[in-house]
């Protein structure tokens, strides 16, 4: 059957899809993609924590983890990773409830040798039983990382209260108790398991490249051909989710983080064989618009609630948690069952009232133009995400799946709407200080169930929708279709087609990507927005209470995919505005409306402080790494502060004071901006000539404002410690190039590269000191930058910190040894990285954002750095190293905390240690620009 009769592609997609069965009953998906600059392949199987032995929880994981760690073909452990990364590339895996995804991007010319490799993870994997104690010391650092995670303690908390036959009851990460006993046992089971529940009849394939389809289908033959067909079925329990005294219930879960949050879930049928129609798609449109007259608009004017959003929730084989969930206030809480009340008059119209055709066409038609004008996306995204929805779609579905909406089938949404039932139904509330009775296995979360009174569900049974709730108008912003423009660029790269003193206005048409959208940054620079950490904090309660108070006017422009942020930074504050051109001036003529309105209430700026007061607080009890990596760019850049600082800060701040920050902020304004994709250049011109004439009315013009960074030269090894209260350590060594030149990104960069995947070989994988380890390359305001980085259950910041620079002493030899050719191959990995095609029009518009920025005006920053990593060699680096890294006395910033496991161990301590930040920021030298 011809391609284009088996699968459905958008006319703006120029890849070329074939699907095939092997004669081992392996669906494969190929796609031939001419402008991809990486090749990719997934492999998902139909395998996942619901198959794990009652015995062993977490098997699957575990096995995901196995896989990795060596073949017959191809033994050593780490030689999997070390090729990808070698070759410019990336892979990873997750197991899911009822899947488990492996996938990988790769240089393209080297795609054949690492499809040698990775199908070997499902033909011949050694489980080295030498490596079995290693990795499930892996698998207990991943489960010891989210201990104070609250989603991961809120899912174990369902997982317990529901019915205890459903496979969905099973813990599903595993750790050293579940995963424990001899070596020897723990591998037996493991080959066990994995030749029961590997088959090549329930996995699928996607191979996407720059190659033809007939060499992609040889391929797909030749290397996974002879993957073992044991013909399995799945036959997962055919019992509810749910036994009938678990509905009707009340959970309570106490968080770590301060939050209030209620979820109201109803219990529905599995919704795999709905795609077609996606009717809880239409049922959200409806249910979680946030305009004038919505169930969220009434919530928030009542002063219940902050945020709301319908749809989420688990799903599986045989049934689905469809959830509202809202984020309440305090009076939100006292009032819950108002709160529930209203959420039932809502349904109650939408039955009513919302099955109309013209409203589903709405949000078909938006699916449609999204579909039409689908953007490209990575080539690892691509092949992950296809070969998850082989398990899902219909074979022609299997990339428009997504998106279809064939019509709206009235009898299918109501018979899902009337489940939806006080009857049918869970209320889940998360709230500090709330009644409970037991505690949850392993995240040992404090929950009570108890059953709901009749006289509660009678109460929200009896519907009298209330007048203040309305369904949403025909949408303004909604256009039928919309084509791109055919005019060509003349520029290669952005260029200035507006600017006056205090402003600036870049622009370039797209004339590659052939999408009818546009992206525009404009960032306004004050002295004002972060000169202080007050200052900081009044921007950032400006920027929440502007998107608060914009929402009811431009949610139909979100929905109708116009979207937008407004952002703090260092200088000022940034709008992006994103989506199709034909709507976005509209857009922005609302939002600089809105904007210069202010119309801010003292109601709204209570609840958007404490929102923010709760979401600083909140990263105190962050995971060790987050709280370190925050404090990084806080402790070198003058204008970043601690979260707990500006907290301080706001908690004194009046409605008043803001409304005199938001008038000095405007007094004296730098404008920059970026207008790229579908925009002519005299659009542009006129844009800025709108922007520079609202300006000139509420500001005078401005230089940019400075951003400055601590310059470490000099210092020596500086320590932080941050005060945590968790029971992992962690650790973070950052080195600074002491220039900002192309020779010293292509340095840190190469250095990054060639150190990433070898750190994380002798770190996590064979010392076990963690789950989170690894390098990275860190620019901070344009200066170069590495990171070593290590969460661990197991050691202490002194003992992390040696490991690191023992591992940085030893490198130079490992350097040293490796040949000629697999340096410039890595090289050469780096390069295709740096020079990685632009997959979309977002892509491309956040590096040209990114290049004005860092002040790279001809947009040439990539070629120069690529110029210098050409020229370097391994001398070059092992110099490097031994003059700037190995040294004891080396200038370096290390952050760490220190885990409640490590309280009692030697203390990581120095002479050169950050006690006062603010006078060491004060005192310290600055890198400007």
């Amino acid at each position: 059957m011809p391609e284009s009769l088996q699968i459905i592609k958008s006319p703006n997609d120029h890849r070329r899809y074939q699907y095939l069965t092997l004669d081992n009953g392996l669906s494969v998906l190929l796609v031939e993609d001419n402008q991809a600059s990486q090749a990719a392949a997934s492999m998902a199987v139909n395998v996942g924590h619901f198959d794990d032995p009652a015995t062993r929880p977490g098997m699957a994981h575990f096995l995901e983890h196995m896989l990795f760690l060596g073949t017959e073909k191809f033994p050593d452990s780490g030689e999997y990773h070390a090729f990808i990364n070698q070759h410019g590339g990336n892979n990873n895996a997750w197991t899911g409830t009822e899947h488990t995804n492996f996938f990988f991007s790769i240089n393209a010319d080297v795609y054949e040798e690492s499809l040698d490799r990775f199908s070997q993870f499902f033909l011949a994997p050694l489980f080295n039983e030498e490596l079995v104690d290693r990795e499930r010391h892996a698998i207990e650092s991943e489960f010891s990382l989210k201990l104070k995670d609250d989603i991961r303690r809120t899912y174990q908390v369902q997982k317990e209260t529901v019915n205890p036959k459903h496979p969905f009851s099973k813990f599903s990460v595993g750790n050293l108790k579940t995963l424990a006993g001899d070596e020897s046992v723990l591998r037996e089971e493991l080959l066990d398991f994995y030749q029961t529940h590997y088959s090549s009849n329930i996995m699928t394939l996607c191979l996407v490249a720059p190659v033809s389809l007939t060499k992609l289908e040889k391929l797909a033959e030749h290397y996974f051909s002879k993957i073992i067909n044991r013909q399995l079925t799945k036959h997962y329990p055919n019992v509810p989710i749910y036994e009938q005294e678990q509905l009707k219930s009340q959970l309570h879960i106490i968080p770590l983080k301060e939050q209030k949050r209620v979820a109201i879930t109803f219990n529905l049928p599995a919704i795999d064989p709905l795609y077609k129609h996606k009717p809880l798609t239409f049922i959200s449109h409806l249910l979680g618009y946030e305009g004038y007259g919505s169930l969220l608009s009434y919530l928030k004017e009542q002063g219940y609630a902050i945020n709301l959003s319908a749809g989420g929730g688990v799903n599986g084989y045989n049934f689905k948690d469809y959830n509202v969930s809202i984020q309440l206030t305090e009076k939100g809480l006292t009032n819950l069952d108002s709160v529930i009340q209203c959420t039932f008059e809502y349904i109650e119209l939408i039955k009513m009232q919302g099955l109309e055709d013209w409203r589903y066409l709405e949000r078909a038609n938006l699916l449609n133009l999204a579909f039409k004008y689908q953007e490209q996306i990575k080539t690892l995204d691509l092949a992950s995400h296809l070969s998850i929805n082989m398990h899902h779609y219909d074979v022609e579905d299997l990339v428009y799946g997504d998106y279809k909406m064939d019509g709206l089938d009235v009898a299918e949404t109501l018979s899902l709407l009337q489940k939806m039932t006080p009857l049918n139904m869970r209320v889940q509330i998360i709230a500090p200080e709330l009644d409970t009775q037991k505690q949850a296995n392993w995240y040992h979360t404090p929950y009570q169930i108890t059953p709901i009174a009749a006289e509660r569900l009678a109460t929200w049974a009896h519907i009298n929708i209330r007048p203040e709730l309305k369904l949403p108008s025909a949408n303004p912003f909604i256009i039928s279709d919309s084509i791109p423009r055919a005019e060509k660029s003349q520029n290669k790269t952005p260029v200035i087609v507006s600017q006056e003193e205090g402003y600036r206005i870049w622009h370039r048409k797209d004339d590659e990507f052939n999408v009818p959208k546009g992206h525009m940054y404009l960032s306004l620079d004050s002295e004002r927005a972060a000169s202080s950490p007050r200052n900081a904090a009044l921007t950032r309660l400006y920027v929440e209470m502007l998107l608060d108070y914009l929402v009811e006017y431009t949610y139909q422009a979100e929905v109708a995919g116009l979207s937008y942020n407004i952002y703090p930074h260092q200088g000022g504050i940034t709008l992006h505005l994103t989506g199709f051109t034909g709507k976005q001036e509209a857009l922005l003529s609302l939002l600089i409306d809105k904007a210069r309105e202010r119309n801010f209430t003292q109601k709204c700026f209570d609840s958007i402080k404490r929102q923010i007061l709760r979401s600083w607080y909140n990263q105190t009890r962050a995971k060790p790494i987050s709280q370190i990596f925050t404090s990084l760019t806080v402790t070198l850049q003058k204008r970043s502060y601690e979260p707990s600082r500006m907290a301080e800060e706001l908690e004194e701040i009046t409605l008043e004071d803001l409304h005199e920050h938001v008038s000095k902020f405007y007094e004296k304004i730098h404008l920059e901006g970026l207008v790229y994709g579908d925009w002519l250049v005299e659009e542009a011109q006129n844009l800025g000539g709108r922007l520079d004439h609202i300006l000139s009315l509420v500001s005078s013009p401005s230089e940019e404002s400075g951003r400055e960074l601590v310059n470490l030269q000099g210092k020596g090894t500086l320590l932080r410690e941050i005060t945590t209260s968790h029971q992992d350590s962690s650790i973070i060594v950052y080195y600074q190039s002491t220039h900002s030149t192309p020779e010293t990104m292509a340095l840190f960069s190469l250095l990054n590269h060639t150190m990433s995947s070898t750190f994380f070989h002798e770190l996590r994988t064979k010392r076990q000191l963690g789950y989170m380890v690894g390098t990275g390359y860190l620019p901070l305001n344009r200066y170069p930058g590495i990171i070593f980085y290590i969460q661990s259950p197991t050691s202490s910041p002194l003992q992390l910190l040696e490991a690191i620079d023992e591992f940085i002493a030893d490198f130079n030899y490992a350097v040293m040894q490796i040949t000629n050719q697999q340096w410039e191959s890595t090289k050469l990995g780096l390069i295709n990285q740096i020079m990685e095609h632009d997959a979309n029009l977002k892509t491309r518009g956040q590096r040209y954002w990114s290049s004005i920025g860092n002040k790279d005006y001809d947009f040439n920053h990539r070629e120069l750095v690529v110029a210098e990593v050409e020229k370097l060699t391994r001398s070059d680096v092992i110099k490097f190293m031994m003059q700037r890294m190995r040294n004891k006395l080396c200038d370096r910033l290390v952050l760490f905390t220190t885990g409640d496991n490590h309280r009692q161990q030697e203390r990581l301590t120095s002479d050169n240690l950050i006690t006062d930040l603010r006078s060491f920021k004060q005192q310290a030298k600055k890198f400007s620009y």
